[in-house]
């Protein structure tokens, strides 16, 4: 299974910006997928994730209520709807999937990675 995270860039705070995670080499319909993201001198972080199968999410506290993280089976596409962002975001975010329906927030439990898109936040 290959990802591909795209969708980063630079934006004020208080904007909006959507990432979008597609899979391919095999449909993720048994698949959990997640998205983390990692700022300069800070671990790798849990943001949200989504089961394939119902599509139960589960999100960060930092980001509860402003991030939403769906998915279109049809186009093994996974997206993060980031709304009111602030400095405090900025990092590279990364999309990640793992066999199963569990939604895991630690990042050793994933078994695929894409390669990161970085997101800029300016005050």
């Amino acid at each position: 299974v290959q990802l591909q995270a795209s969708g980063g860039g630079l934006v004020q705070a208080g904007d909006s910006l959507r990432l979008s995670c597609a899979a391919s080499g095999r449909t993720f319909s048994s698949y959990t997928t997640a998205w983390f993201r990692q700022a300069p001198g800070k671990e790798r972080e849990f943001v949200a994730g989504i089961r394939w199968s119902g599509g139960r999410t589960y999100y960060a506290d930092s980001v509860k209520g402003r991030f939403i993280i769906s998915r279109d089976n049809a186009e093994n596409t996974v997206y993060l709807q980031m709304n009111s962002l602030k400095p405090e975001d900025t990092a590279v975010y990364y999309c990640a999937g793992r066999i199963g329906p569990q939604l895991d927030p630690s990042a050793a439990s994933y078994d695929y990675w894409g390669q990161g898109t970085l997101v800029t936040v300016s005050s």
